[in-house]
């Protein structure tokens, strides 16, 4: 018996407010709000919203997710896709140009060789944040400067001139320090 893999389409002008359950992939081109529960895979177009808690085996995200999308396998948000909400997946994909605001969980860490599952309210989970990185031809540290120190006097090395400063990620702290000269 050969069993034939459907799809379930929603179009552009369908809005579906409740719970959707199914053992089919669905496509949304429109608009659906509530709840989705599927067991296959679940592909949001450039045209489609969905405000809704998913759980889902994979997620392709082109279009608008406003919620928590749990996956069994994983979740890929495309450069066209916008997401606010949390992903809680083993395997997930943002791609250059994607927008999310939420958190990522991953499930397991490998610690050392060996896996460490820790239950999921006790899990930190991962903050996506855009990162501010270097430009590749800044160095990856700065030098800091030599401090001589002879019987009760201290003499600070001369500044090198350098790179300015990396940027610095979203919620670091800056710490200033002195060098005094007797």
């Amino acid at each position: 018996m050969a069993t034939s893999d459907t799809t379930t389409i929603i179009g552009e002008s369908i809005l579906i407010s409740g719970s959707l359950a199914g053992d089919e992939d669905l496509t949304v081109r429109g608009r659906v709000e509530g709840t989705v529960t599927l067991t296959k895979t679940l592909v949001v177009e450039p045209t489609g919203i969905v405000k809704a808690e998913v759980q889902v085996r994979n997620c392709v995200i082109s279009g608008v997710v406003v919620g928590n999308v749990t996956a069994s396998e994983s979740v890929e948000i495309t450069r066209e896709g916008r997401m606010i909400g949390d992903i809680n997946a083993p395997r997930v994909i943002i791609v250059d140009g994607a927008s999310f605001r939420g958190r990522i969980d991953m499930g397991e860490v490998d610690v050392g060789g060996e896996r460490a599952a820790r239950p999921a309210a006790s899990r930190p989970a991962l903050s996506a944040r855009p990162a501010l990185s270097r430009p590749a031809s800044a160095p990856a540290a700065r030098p800091a400067a030599r401090v001589e120190v002879k019987k009760g006097e201290e003499k600070a090395a001369p500044p090198k001139p350098s790179a300015p400063p990396a940027p610095v990620a979203m919620g670091a702290v800056k710490k200033k320090v002195v060098v005094k000269r007797k």
